[in-house]
């Protein structure tokens, strides 16, 4: 059964980065494993830079997923970077990218991580009014005057979202309508106030819907904007680009979304903000499409009918794939047979994990062609939320590798 899919081919097997995955498999040393194509992530960031305003940034949200060695290769190709956490942090600041283009986002920044972030000249987004009282005193301790950003939860919702990150009540941001009143005490305090962060929601495929959040978003920021007595700098509109998994879904258009950009960009922020940094915030864009999980059929058994492929993986490594990461019903990512990918020679079968629990399916009444133990599946999508957003502990199989090529 075939499978939309940017990676290569080559004689009915798939191959990543120019590698067919059984010698990459045998290069790894041991299955399963986690493949990125680094040539799909550089053709990823040139069709974006293609699409989007040149003066449009772009940033890299690291959490999507934090391999060094990818991370170290977007580093070269992005404007910015955004993490999550003191050790996301770390590992950006170890990059090219200056400390003035990382930003720090996330509730319940620990004073540890606020002390590095302060010291180490990073932008953080202030989560709430604790926050950025934590940020003032951490500066006047060190002597050092900390960048910050106030980030917005927005008075507004964005439907469509896999995951929705603002409007309403939320654990992110400060509520829009408390904003102003944050910047007063900002801009008495001894901090740079930058700007502005909004981010709605996560894994939209609606094109019309991720215009009007857009719009919403820029209209927002403009009018917080009014509040400050010098003009921002730094406006980050979010993200939230999907990517296709399932069979009925449509990738998002992304000329469409580029062309809103333009507009909103020539029309409405650049007539009053001419020189701010106006950035937008992709990860699983990015880095999605880009990835496959290989693993290995250790078992064929049938069972009442049911035809089983048993492999060495599982959702201890990719919890989304295995639907137990926020569906509500249970869909099957692509899903395909390493070195049959192109034929449709094709069976029913159940390809389920290693581990000892019936909630470990990786593909529920897949067809694929025939595959036998030794044989390789590979999991696509995987480029995103696969490795860290997944219980790797969970009855201590050991961790999978990850490899760049």
């Amino acid at each position: 059964m075939t499978h939309r899919h940017e990676f290569a081919t080559s004689g009915g097997g798939m191959l990543v980065g120019g590698v067919p995955v059984e010698r990459l498999a045998q290069r790894v040393g041991s299955t399963p494993f986690f493949a990125y194509d680094r040539t799909l992530l550089s053709n990823r960031i040139a069709l974006l830079r293609a699409e989007l305003p040149a003066d449009l940034e772009l940033s890299y949200a690291v959490k999507s997923n934090p391999m060094p060695a990818l991370v170290q290769h977007l580093s070269g190709i992005v404007d910015s970077l955004d993490v999550a956490s003191g050790a996301e942090m770390k590992l950006a600041l170890d990059t090219p990218i200056a400390p003035g283009e990382i930003s720090f986002a996330g509730p319940a920044k620990s004073i540890a991580e606020l002390t590095q972030a302060v010291a180490a000249g990073v932008i953080i987004e202030l989560e709430s009014v604790t926050e950025a009282d934590r940020v003032t005193r951490i500066g006047a301790e060190l002597g050092i005057r900390p960048h910050v950003a106030i980030r917005v939860n927005p008075d507004f919702e964005v439907k469509g979202s896999g995951m929705r990150m603002g409007g309403g009540a939320q654990q992110f941001g400060v509520d829009a309508e408390d904003v102003p009143a944050l910047i007063r005490q900002l801009e008495l305090a001894d901090v740079d106030l930058t700007g502005f962060h909004v981010f709605a929601g996560s894994q939209n495929l609606h094109t019309e819907i991720i215009l009007e959040a857009q719009a919403k978003t820029v209209d927002l920021l403009l009018s917080l904007a009014r509040e400050m007595s010098s003009p921002p700098v730094y406006l980050n509109l979010g993200g939230g680009l999907g990517i296709p998994y399932y069979a009925n879904e449509e990738p998002l258009d992304l000329h469409a979304v580029g062309q809103n950009l333009e507009m909103l960009l020539r029309e409405r922020i650049r007539p009053v903000l001419p020189h701010a940094r106006v950035v937008l915030e992709l990860g699983r864009y990015i880095v999605g499409e880009c990835g496959v999980y290989v693993t290995r059929v250790v078992d064929r058994k049938v069972s009442r009918g049911k035809t089983f492929l048993v492999v060495d993986g599982g959702m201890h490594h990719q919890m989304a794939a295995s639907g137990n990461f926020g569906q509500v019903i249970r869909r099957n990512y692509p899903i395909a047979v390493a070195d049959r990918i192109d034929s449709d020679d094709a069976e029913r079968v159940q390809v389920v994990g290693c581990l000892c629990t019936p909630l470990d399916i990786l593909g529920n009444g897949v067809e694929l062609p025939r595959a036998d133990v030794g044989d390789l599946i590979v999991l696509f999508q995987a480029g995103a939320y696969g490795l860290t957003a997944s219980p790797t502990a969970f009855l201590s199989h050991p961790m999978p590798l990850e490899v760049l090529v």
